[in-house]
């Protein structure tokens, strides 16, 4: 599992708090949550369902057993969630009392947010120069919110210095490992929704249309970072998570896999999501998969001339066309290398 602490001080569970706050552990399909103090929580994708909730009670019994959480979808099947059981990744200013403050601004998180909006009631270690962003920062007057942020919540090596660390198995909440966080949570999503859509428009002869090739072209762009939002500066991480996530493979014969990081200008060295390889993108109904990889070639052929995707240049388009062809399983045929 690639597991970091991250911290999240939120309003619930109600023993989270600046001093004993949330941390999450996460890998392809599964985020794990834990409060000391409280229970373990699990979010665990399910292909075809989308994401299933659990928790696990910290008494000691001699048949633990995990519990599943329906209520947990009064927040998690939203529109937020894009209508499916889904993830959410929110930012928002939290007051001393770990209560957020949504009157002073809420967002929703993923690749494309700011950098200014992301990571309200989040600790966040590691640097991102001269970047304001809101993690760390805790409100006192809400008449000016923006007082919060300084030098003593931007840049932190560690979190030694905001509650005591000792108790936790990582005194970190990596800045890289929000990052890819943020980018894995909305594509899963959007993997729940397109199979949703497309199982039920199959299943409805009369449904008119094929309105769910809109999310497929969505994920498509989602998947090659079309709408990234860009770094201003360089990002480092604090606690080898970077190192240790690029590190991962599948590789092709020159060494390269989407799990490598640039953190100069974008999150990845090559722009295409790593979560081409999960099980999710695979389960997907053949149609809407092959909508994706249709759309995806459009873009990486350079047939798709639309102005949006300029900023996908053509080193960039044949690395990726040459890793796909090299380490994934199944790809179409169609996949062939760009000519020059």
């Amino acid at each position: 599992m690639n597991s970091l602490s991250l911290p999240l001080v939120q309003k619930t569970p109600v023993r989270s708090d600046p001093h004993n706050p949330r941390t999450l552990f996460f890998n392809d399909s599964t985020v794990i949550g834990w409060v000391r103090g409280g229970f373990i929580e699990v979010a665990t994708e399910s292909p075809e369902q989308g994401i299933i909730f659990y928790t696990l009670a910290q008494e000691s019994q001699e048949k633990p057993q995990f519990k599943r959480q329906n209520d947990c979808l009064t927040c998690h099947d939203s529109y937020d969630a894009l209508g499916a059981p889904g993830m959410l990744v929110r930012s928002n200013f939290v007051g001393p009392n770990a209560m957020t403050l949504r009157n002073l601004g809420s967002y929703n998180i993923d690749q494309r947010s700011p950098l200014t909006q992301r990571w309200g009631g989040w600790y966040v270690t590691g640097n991102s120069g001269s970047i304001r962003h809101m993690g760390n920062a805790i409100v006192t007057d809400e008449d000016h919110p923006d007082s919060a942020i300084g030098p003593e919540t931007l840049n932190l090596d560690s979190l030694v210095s905001k509650f005591d660390t000792h108790a936790f198995l990582s005194p970190y909440s990596d800045v890289v490992a929000l990052m890819v966080f943020e980018h894995q949570m909305h594509i899963m999503n959007l993997f729940t929704r397109l199979g949703w859509q497309t199982r039920y428009a199959l299943s409805q002869p009369r449904v008119e249309g094929d309105y769910w090739r809109a999310t497929a072209n969505e994920l498509a762009d989602y998947m090659l970072f079309v709408d990234e939002a860009p770094l201003a500066n360089p990002i480092r991480g604090s606690s080898g998570f970077a190192e240790k996530f690029s590190s991962e493979g599948p590789h092709d014969g020159k060494g390269r896999s989407f799990r490598q990081l640039d953190l100069e200008k974008r999150l990845m060295r090559y722009p295409c999501s790593y979560m081409i390889y999960s099980e999710a993108f695979d389960a997907l109904p053949a149609e809407a998969r092959d909508a994706v990889y249709k759309r995806l070639w459009q873009i990486l052929s350079g047939t798709e001339k639309n102005p949006k995707y300029a900023g996908l240049s053509l080193s960039h388009r044949e690395a990726v066309v040459e890793i796909l062809r090299a380490t994934k399983k199944n790809l179409p045929a169609y996949f062939q290398p760009i000519a020059q």
